[in-house]
């Protein structure tokens, strides 16, 4: 049974930084690029940033670019996001995916296994 377990959520002020860590129990982690998306209070979930499955293409929303970073570490089979500079719009439940293929991708639909996700808030 596949599983993403996301950790490393929790409350930070504004400037602060933040790393959330998504263990993933797929036998073909290295096949698949990962995702991290994000969900605020009554808004739609948004892509966040992903990473290709070699680890070697990365893509971001604007929203983010030049604070957060993906990494991904295949031995391990987790995949991370670390968040600096964070803003009080950046408050949200955070989720990790594993995608069908390992091109990277911003689609949702692209990825067929999701966490459950991990709550960050940042205070102003």
């Amino acid at each position: 049974q596949v599983q993403l377990v996301e950790s490393g959520g929790g409350q930070v002020q504004a400037g602060g930084s933040l790393r959330l860590s998504c263990e993933a129990s797929i036998r073909t982690f290295s096949n698949r690029a990962m995702g991290w998306f994000r969900q605020a209070p009554g808004k739609e979930r948004e892509f966040v940033g992903t990473i290709s499955g070699s680890g070697g293409s990365t893509e971001y929303s604007d929203s983010v670019k030049g604070r957060f970073a993906v990494s991904r570490d295949n031995a391990k089979n987790t995949v991370y996001l670390t968040m600096n500079s964070l803003k009080p719009e950046d408050t949200a439940v955070y989720y990790c995916a594993a995608a069908r293929r390992p091109l990277a991708s911003n689609r949702d639909a692209e990825y067929n296994y999701w966490g459950q996700g991990t709550q960050v808030t940042v205070s102003s």
